[in-house]
């Protein structure tokens, strides 16, 4: 790769070992993806739950943290997904001592490199979306599909290391959707309908990820009518992201870079067309069962008008099953001050901050709670969560709630 000047320097040791080590990572990553530079970038966001950590990963950190000379500190705002716990509510999630105690050294070691702990993978919609063309390191799926897609940004899937690496050099190396080739489309979609619930946006995400399939792809979607709202949108790029690894699309018409075909694709791409009836196979798939264990509103975390929405179909309702509403530390303050966590708390519902169901442990949380049907609005939740052990159910946030009253989920 070609380092500049100050690329030489931190390579050298100049700037101390921190940085050093950091941008011997990302040469690696650089080489292996065959980029040529590297490319300054202005915010990084870290996958930094302790469960994907582990106890290697937290003293990798606290290595890096225990440096005492040189530069150790993230020289551009650095923030974190959601964490593995929510402390307040760690009894009801059956979580362990020693998965608390992690927990607490992850968050130690990445305040004293200067890391701010925000717990999100909403950050688009609670701290500073990215805008057109700013070129970013982050690392949820989520984050990285919506910022590219519907903000415009360049950013790659960047691994926990790597986008810590970013935060720490200021720069990623200069390979896929940070440049301008790769993010044009590879395929078209046209779909015939436009959904209308959040359930119902995230099959149509996962119908589309399934047929796109690889990261590389790049799906260009027609037919969508009117201006989706953010929450839509955070579902469709969420759940496309996890069926299929996906971190770009563009809607003719409505996302940045797409406001003809032509400015994102060229003649001759392969047309492939979906109707309601596959988003609503894909949903019927996962309805596997009409008994319901728990249910759980995240992945992505709810935002304030989530919550209200939830909060309102909460009203004089008691549920017979656990009911868990999660959401980032941002929307909570406000959730509670606006009086819709009593309300869902008050139907017997749980409201939980700074974590994200399936990064918290969501195998240990079956056993301990003995939660194996699961019932969630969030399609990229049911596509995750079959590999920890669980029956995952998707279903209208109405259904939902229904379900956690009744202990059933009735097939619509």
């Amino acid at each position: 790769m070609k380092l500049n000047d100050e690329e030489n320097e931190i390579l050298a040791g100049k700037a101390g070992p921190v940085p050093q080590q950091a941008l011997r990572h990302q040469i690696k990553v650089g080489e292996f993806f065959d980029a040529e530079d590297f490319v300054p970038v202005t915010q990084a966001h870290i996958m930094a739950d302790t469960e994907s950590l582990g106890e290697a990963g937290v003293r990798w950190l606290e290595g890096l943290a225990a440096v005492s000379h040189g530069q150790r500190r993230v020289r551009i705002p650095t923030i974190t997904d959601p964490r593995g716990t929510d402390f307040a509510n760690a009894k009801l999630l059956g979580q362990t001592q020693a998965m608390l105690d992690l927990e607490r050294r992850a968050i130690a070691a990445f305040e004293q490199l200067g890391v701010a702990m925000t717990n999100t993978c909403i950050n688009y919609q609670t701290i500073q979306a990215p805008t057109r063309n700013e070129h970013a390191a982050f690392g949820d799926t989520g984050v990285v599909i919506y910022s590219n897609s519907i903000c415009g940004a360049r950013s790659n899937f960047e691994g926990g290391p790597s986008a810590l690496a970013a935060g720490l050099t200021g720069r990623t190396p200069r390979y896929g959707f940070h440049l301008p080739e790769l993010r044009r489309g590879t395929l078209r979609i046209q779909v015939d309908y436009t959904p209308t619930t959040l359930n119902g946006w995230g099959a149509l995400g996962g119908v589309i990820g399934r047929l796109a399939g690889n990261y590389w792809a790049v799906p260009v979607v027609e037919g969508i009518d009117g201006a989706p709202k953010s929450d839509q949108l955070k579902h469709f790029g969420a759940s496309m992201a996890s069926f299929g690894s996906i971190a770009l699309f563009h809607l003719v018409g409505l996302t940045p870079e797409a406001g003809r075909l032509a400015d994102v694709a060229d003649d001759g791409l392969p047309v492939h067309r979906i109707t309601k009836a596959d988003a609503d196979a894909l949903q019927q798939s996962y309805h596997t069962d009409d008994q319901v264990d728990v249910v759980v509103f995240s992945a992505p975390q709810l935002s304030l008008y989530e919550l209200s929405d939830l909060a309102g179909l909460c009203d004089g309702r008691r549920f017979s099953v656990p009911l868990l509403a999660v959401t980032s530390p941002q929307v909570k303050p406000d959730c509670d001050r606006m009086g819709y966590t009593a309300r869902i708390e008050a139907a017997g519902g749980n409201v939980l901050s700074g974590m994200c169901f399936y990064q918290s442990y969501a195998r240990e949380i079956s056993e301990a709670r003995g939660w194996k049907r699961l019932a969630t609005n969030s399609a990229k939740l049911v596509n995750i969560l079959g590999g920890y052990g669980y029956r995952p159910m998707l279903a209208s946030m109405e259904a939902c709630v229904d379900a956690a009253v009744n202990g059933k989920l009735v097939r619509t």
